[in-house]
């Protein structure tokens, strides 16, 4: 991946590797880590290419200062006066931009750490729910304020929330706007921890540790079955699961497996 930063006007996706995880980390303090139009296409571009990059096995998304992100940019700071956007504008656009980012961080196989600071609002937050693992500090706080500004929910909110919560409290969070501390999202399963904000950047570190030195090809199978079994009925779940289980038995993490299980050892797993 070639990509080492991208820098869009008054904000900066920083994309950097360390060994075979990917860092995104998003850099706009001025405006909380809102997203720009230019930072929105950094993201899915590097989604994009990290997911057939064979030498990746995690993703960590993160941000600089003292919140995660508030949101994307619809109406740039200068343009409120400028022309209205052409009938359709959003159908056609954000399928391919905000909704993409969403649509990659749940469904890549490679397993995404978030860490999250401070604000996590709208499109910041339902970036923090798709990932597979969000970490937050206790000073996080979650927000769905759609409908708080006159608009429909957005970015997967909707199929998100109620699968992670359960209905009523996704109701509470997008009818009624409320805001959701981490410890309480942590406490409800929307989160997968809260911890102290100055152990924030180490239960990330061992996190991220701990998921590239697994299995990299039968953690995405995994990954990608659980998200089929979200639509499918029990027998066509354990249908996927046989085809998954068939690839991952063909890797050599496998093989290494076996072999540190009569060993006696931990596996070295490569990813492969």
């Amino acid at each position: 991946m070639s990509r080492e930063s991208e820098t869009a006007p008054g904000g900066t996706v920083a994309v950097h590797r360390e060994n075979d995880v990917l860092h995104l980390v998003i850099d706009r303090n001025e405006r909380r880590n809102s997203l720009s139009a230019a930072m929105v296409d950094t993201l899915v571009a590097t989604l994009t290419d990290a997911a057939s990059d064979p030498a990746l096995r995690a993703i960590h998304l993160g941000a600089n200062g003292k919140d995660f992100c508030s949101g994307v940019d619809w109406i740039a700071p200068n343009d409120s006066d400028g022309p209205r956007p052409r009938t359709g504008d959003l159908v056609r656009r954000i399928p391919h931009t905000s909704h993409r980012i969403i649509e990659l961080l749940h469904t890549i196989q490679l397993p995404v750490v978030c860490s999250v600071r401070g604000w996590a609002v709208g499109m910041g937050c339902n970036m923090a729910l798709a990932a597979d693992f969000t970490v937050a500090a206790e000073d996080a706080v979650f927000w769905e304020p759609f409908l708080t500004r006159g608009f429909s929910p957005d970015s997967g909110s909707t199929w998100l929330l109620p699968r992670l919560i359960g209905l009523t409290r996704a109701k509470r969070m997008l009818l009624l706007g409320e805001k959701v501390s981490a410890a309480d999202a942590a406490a409800w399963g929307l989160i997968d921890r809260c911890v102290p904000a100055a152990d924030l950047d180490t239960s990330v570190r061992a996190l991220l540790d701990q998921l590239a030195a697994g299995p990299t090809v039968a953690i995405g199978l995994a990954k990608q079955a659980m998200t089929f079994a979200q639509h499918a009925t029990l027998p066509q779940a354990m249908h996927q699961e046989l085809y998954d289980l068939e690839l991952s038995c063909r890797t050599s993490d496998f093989k290494e497996g076996l072999t540190a299980f009569r060993e006696r050892r931990e596996p070295g797993f490569r990813g492969r």
